[in-house]
């Protein structure tokens, strides 16, 4: 089992953070990663072309929000929330809490 490079979170970078939230795609994979925790890296019902799927994981990786690891073919990814919240305390809640279904319908 391989992770892939991701910053510590001593260098998470509140605009790089910003950055990659700032993308509705990316918003809803890491809405899915917060409701049902581990997932692949090509996750059901997404209608994203895998090169754009796969871009969008990296822009997430390298500012910190997830860690990705190989388990032989498989890419696996987790969403690093308590390293977000240790260095950047309360802002990940407050973007989950407007992507809840009262505020996204």
């Amino acid at each position: 089992m391989r992770t892939l490079p991701q910053p510590h979170p001593e260098d998470f970078d509140l605009a790089t953070v910003l950055h990659a939230l700032g993308d509705p795609v990316r918003l809803e994979l890491v809405r899915r990663l917060a409701e049902e925790g581990e997932t692949t890296c090509s996750p059901e019902g997404l209608t994203v072309p895998k090169s754009t799927l796969s871009n969008h994981w990296r822009i997430l990786r390298e500012a910190g929000l997830v860690t990705v690891r190989t388990s032989g073919k498989a890419r696996l990814v987790t969403l690093r929330r308590d390293a977000l919240d240790a260095r950047l305390p309360g802002l990940l809640g407050a973007v989950l809490a407007e992507l809840t279904p009262a505020h996204t319908g």
